[in-house]
C-alpha cells in the first residue's frame, strides 16, 4: 500500500469562521462546495472543510491501490474499518480506527 497522505477534512461547528480563521493565519484559499463547506487548497496536501460537525475533528485520509485489502488488513491489525463507501467523482473512502483508537482514512481514487 502507498500510504501517502491523499488529504485532510477538518470538522468544525461553524466553517465560515473556520475560513476566516485558518485564511487568515496560514493563508489558505477556498473553493466552495455546498453551502458554506469548502475544499482547503493549500502549497501542499489539499484539504476539505465540513461545518455543523459538533465533534471539531481533523482527519488524514491515505491513498490506498486496494481499499477492500486495505480495510481487511486494519481489521486484521486490530483496528477498526467502516466498510468502504461506493465509487464516486472522488472514488472511495473508509473511516478507520488504529489499534489505539486513533482516526484516520482511507481513500482509493476514482
Amino acid at each position: 500500500m502507498a500510504g501517502e497522505p491523499s488529504h485532510f477534512e477538518v470538522g468544525v461547528p461553524d466553517a465560515a469562521r473556520a475560513k476566516a480563521f485558518h485564511g487568515a493565519l496560514f493563508g489558505w484559499s477556498f473553493t466552495p462546495t455546498e453551502g458554506e463547506n469548502a475544499w482547503i487548497e493549500t502549497a501542499g496536501v489539499r484539504g476539505g472543510l465540513h461545518g455543523d460537525d459538533e465533534a471539531s475533528n481533523v482527519v488524514l485520509y491515505f491513498s490506498v491501490p486496494d481499499i477492500d485489502a486495505a480495510v481487511k488488513r486494519v481489521r486484521e491489525l486490530g483496528g477498526t474499518a467502516d466498510e468502504p463507501g461506493p465509487a464516486d467523482a472522488g472514488g472511495r473512502f473508509a473511516s478507520c480506527r488504529d489499534d489505539q483508537g486513533v482516526s484516520f482514512g482511507l481513500h482509493q481514487a476514482g
